[in-house]
C-alpha cells in the first residue's frame, strides 16, 4: 500500500484533527460567560491582521474591544484576557495530545534510525559481527534534569495522556469528557515545587514510559542475536538530577538527595513486582513455581513492607531469575522464556537505582569549603600558595573531618552531600549516587579539591567519578591542558586508574551560547571535543562526554541525532551522554513511541559514527580554517551586542525575563546569587533563552550567523562556506538548527519598539542581524522558506505559533501597560493585574513551544 508523505500523514492525522476537535472543544462552556469561545477565534484573526498592519499590540487589544467589548470597563476587560490566556492553555493541550497520538503515524518507527533499519544496513553491509561488538561497548545515557521549562502539572500530564489514547482510537465522546474536564483543571500551582516534588514528577516517565521501552528495546536487540542474555555491557542507561543537583539551589539538601534514591529504589522494585506478579500467572510449573512465588513475596516485603530494609538483593533477584530461565529450556520447553529474559535486561539495567542520582556544585562553593576545611585542619598556610603549589602539595594535607564539624550552612550540606552519596551507594549499589559533577569548572585544581573532600570526609578510594563541567569559552579552549594537569598528578592518575581509567567531561552547551554567541559556542564545544580527546589518548585514558543540552538550538538542542553523527574520528565516540529537561522530556520522551524513536536515533548517530563513518564527516584542516573565521567573526559581533549599553536594560525593561522567578514551575532560583541588582555572569540560561522566545526574537539562536557568513560573501568567499554547507554534516546540523531558531521567531510582535526612544535603536540591531542572518541561511542552503527541508517540523511550528499568537499578543500587551505606569503614563492601580497577565501567559507560551528554553 503506497504510504503517503511525512507532511501529508501529518496534515491528515494532526492539523485536520486538531481543527475537528477543536471545533468541538471551542464551543464547551467553561465558566459564567459562556462567549469566550466565540470571542477568541475574532481575537485571534484581529492579531493576525493587526500585525500585517503594523499595529502593536495595545492598539490591537483596544481595537478588538472597541468592536466587540465595553470600552469603558477596563476590569472587564482584563478578565476577558485571562480568559482567553485560559482557553490557548487548553487548546495548547489538545495539540500536544493529538501530535503525541500520531507520533507512530507521522513518523516512521521502522523506518531511518530504528534498530531494525541499523540491523538491516549491518546486515546488507556484512557487518554483524561488528554490530555485536559494537553493542557490547557502546553507551546511550539520557540525563533527566529538573530544569524549570515543563509547566503542566501532575493533573494535566494526566488528562493529556489519557486525551491522547482517546485520540488515537478517535473516541469522540471520551475526547469531549476529557476537554471538559481539562477546562475545570487548574493549571497553576499555588506554592513552588520542591526538588523532591520535581523527582516523583520526573520518576512518572522512568515507571511509564522508559522502563518498558527500554526493556522492549533491548528485548528486540536480543531475539535478533545482538545482544545475549546476561548483558555485559548497559546498552542504556539513565541519569537524574532533581535532588542531587545543587548548583544555585539552596532547596536540595542531603536529606532531599536520600529521599530521592530511595523512591527510585522504591519505583523500580514496584516495577519489578509489577512484571513478576504477570510472570506468576504464566509459570505454573513444577519448582519454577516456587521460585516466582518466592522472588514476589520478597520483593512485596522490600517495597510494602520495608523501612529501608531489603529482603532480597539485586543479585539475588538476578539468580533467582537465572534459575527461572535454566529449568524452562531444559524442563519446560522454553515457555515463557522471553518474558524472563526481558526482565533478566531490566534488572541488569536498571539495577537496584533506576537512575543514577547526578551530585552536581558550583566550583565557586567548593572553594568556600576548601577554606573552611583547611582551616579546621589547622593548614590555613595552603590559602597562601599559588595555584601550582597547590596542586603539588594538596595530597599533604591531611585529616579527617564531617558536616558537624561546621557551623556555615553552605559548608555543611557539601560535605554531607559528600557522606550522602557513600549511603546510597550502600542502599542502591554503586550506581546510584557515583558522578560528582563541578559546574563553572575552571581549573584542575577544582577537581583535585572536590576529589580532596571526598578524602577530608574519610572516603580514601572513592566509588565515584569526579566530571568537570566546562561552560564559558575561555574554560572551553582551557579544557584539554586541564586535563593533560589531571592526567600527569599521582593523586588523581592513581584514582583514574580505580575507575578502569575512564573520565567523563561534561560540556555546557546552554551557558557557553549564553557567554559566547550561537557559532562560538558550538565551535568551541567541538574543538574542545578533540583537543581533549587527543589528550586523553595521548595518555591512555578513555575519554566520555557528557553534553548539558537544552531544548532550542541556543542550548544544544535541535536536530540532535544528526549532530551525534557528524563529530568525525577526532572525537570519541563509544558513549552519548546528555541531559534531557523541560518540555524536552515530554516531547522527545513523553510516549513509548517518542521515547523509543528517540533513543534508537541516538543509538542510530553511534553506529554511523562507529561502522559507517564517511570520511567527509571528518572536517579537514581548511574547513576549520573557515569555521574558525566564521566562529570569530561572530563572537565578535555578539560581545559587542552582549556589551551594548542597553543589553540589560532591554531584558529587564522589555521581556519576561524578572517573571520568571515569579512562577511556581521549579524548586530552582533563576539566578545563581540572590543579588537585587542583575548580573549577567550570575543569571540562568532558562530564563536568559527563555526571556528572548517569548519575545519571539530568539537571539541566543542565531546572532552573529548572519554577519559571519555575510563576511565571506563580500569578501568573495562565499563558494567556500557553500561547499562547507554542501560536504560537511556538522556544519550543515550546525546551520539548520539556527534555521529552526528563525523558524520561531516573529518580529512583527515587538515592531512596535521601532520607534521607541530609548529602546528602538537597540530592536533595531536585533531586527537586522535577524533579516541578515535568514537572508544568508536560505541563500546556503538554496532554500525560499526556512526550514523547508522538514515540511512537517515546520507545519507543526506553523501551528503552534498560530496557536499560541493570542497569547504572545497578551503578554506584549500587559508589558507595554508596565512600562506605561512605570514612565507615569498610566494608573498604577493595575499594576499588579498586568503582571498577573505576563505570568500567566508564560505558561501558555513555553508549553507550545516544546523547547523554548
Amino acid at each position: 500500500m503506497y504510504t503517503l508523505p511525512k507532511i501529508e500523514r501529518f496534515q491528515q492525522q494532526v492539523a485536520a484533527k486538531y481543527h475537528l476537535y477543536n471545533s468541538v472543544f471551542i464551543t464547551l462552556p467553561f465558566d459564567a460567560i459562556d462567549n469566550t469561545g466565540v470571542l477568541l477565534p475574532l481575537f485571534h484573526e484581529l492579531c493576525v491582521k493587526g500585525f500585517q498592519q503594523k499595529l502593536s499590540p495595545v492598539e490591537i487589544v483596544n481595537l478588538f474591544i472597541e468592536k466587540y467589548g465595553d470600552p469603558t470597563d477596563e476590569k472587564e476587560k482584563l478578565n476577558l484576557l485571562f480568559r482567553f490566556i485560559q482557553y490557548v492553555e487548553r487548546q495548547i493541550v489538545l495539540f500536544d495530545a493529538i501530535e503525541d497520538a500520531a507520533f507512530s503515524t507521522v513518523n516512521n518507527l521502522e523506518g531511518k534510525g530504528s534498530l531494525r533499519e541499523i540491523k538491516e544496513r549491518c546486515d546488507t553491509a556484512e557487518l554483524q559481527n561488528q554490530w555485536r561488538s559494537f553493542l557490547q561497548e557502546f553507551k546511550v545515557r539520557t540525563v533527566l534534569t529538573a530544569h524549570p521549562t515543563q509547566f503542566y502539572p501532575g493533573a494535566v500530564l494526566g488528562i493529556i495522556t489519557d486525551l491522547t489514547e482517546a485520540i488515537r482510537h478517535n473516541d469522540l465522546h471520551q475526547i469531549e469528557l476529557l476537554l471538559a474536564q481539562l477546562g475545570k483543571t487548574r493549571f497553576i500551582k499555588k506554592d513552588k515545587p520542591t526538588p523532591f516534588d520535581e523527582a516523583v514528577s520526573l520518576i512518572w516517565y522512568l515507571e511509564n514510559v522508559f522502563y518498558t521501552t527500554i526493556g522492549e528495546m533491548l528485548h528486540y536487540l536480543h531475539k535478533n542475536n545482538a545482544i545475549d542474555a546476561q548483558l555485559a555491557n548497559p546498552l542504556i542507561q539513565l541519569g537524574f538530577w532533581p535532588g542531587g543537583d545543587r548548583d544555585g539551589n539552596p532547596f536540595v539538601t542531603p536529606e532531599i538527595s536520600l529521599q530521592v534514591a530511595q523512591r527510585l529504589r522504591t519505583s523500580i522494585l514496584k516495577c519489578y513486582y509489577s512484571d513478576i506478579r504477570k510472570l506468576k500467572r504464566k509459570l505454573t510449573f513444577t519448582e519454577v513455581d516456587v521460585i516466582i512465588a518466592e522472588s514476589e513475596r520478597q520483593l512485596y516485603r522490600s517495597v510494602f513492607y520495608s523501612r529501608g530494609e531489603l529482603y532480597i538483593s539485586q543479585s539475588e533477584l538476578l539468580e533467582q531469575l537465572n534459575q527461572v530461565k535454566c529449568l524452562l529450556e531444559s524442563k519446560h520447553q522454553s515457555l515463557y522464556l522471553d518474558e524472563v529474559t526481558q526482565l533478566i535486561h531490566k534488572v541488569q539495567t536498571f539495577g537496584f537505582h533506576f537512575a543514577s542520582l547526578d551530585i552536581r556544585q558550583n566550583s565557586k562553593i567548593h572553594n568556600q569549603v576548601v577554606s573552611a576545611v583547611v582551616g579546621h585542619l589547622n593548614q590555613e598556610e595552603y590559602l597562601t600558595w599559588d595555584e601550582s603549589k597547590r596542586r603539588e602539595l594538596l595530597n599533604t594535607i591531611e585529616g579527617t573531618v564531617q558536616a558537624s564539624d561546621f557551623a556555615v550552612e553552605i559548608v555543611t550540606q557539601t560535605i554531607a552531600s559528600i557522606e550522602v552519596m557513600k549511603n546510597i551507594q550502600q542502599q542502591n549499589g554503586e550506581l546510584g549516587a557515583n558522578r560528582y559533577i563541578i559546574s563553572n569548572n575552571e581549573s584542575a585544581l577544582n577537581v583535585l579539591e572536590t576529589l580532596a573532600l571526598f578524602r577530608w570526609t574519610g572516603w580514601h578510594q572513592p566509588t565515584v567519578d569526579i566530571v568537570p563541567l566546562f561552560e564559558s569559552v575561555e574554560d572551553l579552549q582551557h579544557a584539554a591542558h586541564i586535563m593533560e594537569q589531571l592526567y600527569t598528578h599521582p593523586e588523581y592518575s592513581t584514582h583514574l586508574t580505580r575507575r578502569q581509567n575512564k573520565q567523563t567531561v561534561m560540556l555546557g552547551f546552554s551557558d557557553g551560547t549564553k557567554d559566547g554567541g550561537y557559532l562560538m559556542a558550538n565551535w568551541s564545544i567541538f574543538k574542545a571535543k578533540e583537543a581533549i580527546t587527543a589528550m586523553s589518548r595521548k595518555y591512555g585514558i578513555e575519554v566520555i562526554f557528557f553534553d548539558g543540552r537544552g531544548g532550542p538550538p541556543a542550548r544544544g538542542g535541535g536536530k540532535t541525532h544528526k549532530f551525534y553523527a557528524s563529530l568525525g574520528s577526532g572525537i570519541e565516540h563509544k558513549e552519548i551522554q546528555l541531559t534531557v529537561q523541560g518540555q524536552t522530556i515530554s516531547s522527545n520522551f513523553g510516549t513509548p513511541e517518542s521515547c523509543r524513536f528517540n533513543l534508537e536515533n541516538l543509538l542510530s548517530a553511534g553506529v554511523t559514527n562507529v561502522l559507517f563513518a564517511k570520511k567527509e564527516n571528518d572536517l579537514t584542516s581548511e574547513d576549520k580554517a573557515i569555521i574558525d573565521e566564521l566562529a570569530v567573526i561572530g563572537f565578535e559581533k555578539y560581545t559587542a551586542f552582549k556589551q551594548h549599553p542597553k543589553f540589560i536594560p532591554y531584558l529587564e525593561q522589555r521581556s519576561t525575563l524578572n517573571y520568571y522567578a515569579k512562577t511556581n514551575i521549579g524548586s530552582r532560583p533563576s539566578k545563581r546569587k540572590a543579588a537585587e541588582q542583575l548580573d549577567f555572569a550570575d543569571l540562568r540560561a532558562i530564563p536568559f533563552v527563555g526571556s528572548w522566545s517569548q519575545m519571539k526574537q530568539n537571539v541566543p539562536g542565531f546572532f552573529g550567523v548572519g554577519t559571519a557568513l555575510y563576511a565571506f560573501e563580500n569578501a568573495g568567499r562565499w563558494t567556500e562556506v557553500q561547499a562547507l554547507y554542501k560536504n560537511s554534516l556538522f556544519f550543515r546540523t550546525l546551520l539548520e538548527n539556527s534555521m529552526m531558531s528563525l523558524a520561531k521567531s516573529f518580529f512583527p510582535l515587538t515592531q512596535y519598539m521601532e520607534n521607541d526612544p530609548e529602546f528602538g535603536a537597540f530592536w533595531q540591531i536585533i531586527f537586522d542581524e535577524f533579516t541578515l542572518t535568514k537572508n544568508m541561511l536560505l541563500k546556503i542552503a538554496g532554500h525560499t522558506e526556512l526550514m523547508e527541508n522538514y515540511p512537517d517540523g515546520k507545519a507543526s511550528i506553523k501551528m503552534r505559533e498560530d496557536i499560541v499568537l493570542p497569547l504572545l499578543t497578551i503578554q506584549q500587551y500587559a508589558l507595554m501597560k508596565i512600562n506605561e505606569i512605570r514612565q507615569g503614563k498610566e494608573d498604577s492601580t493595575l499594576l499588579e493585574t498586568y503582571e498577573k497577565l505576563v505570568i500567566r501567559s508564560l505558561f501558555g507560551n513555553t508549553n507550545a513551544s516544546r523547547n523554548s528554553a
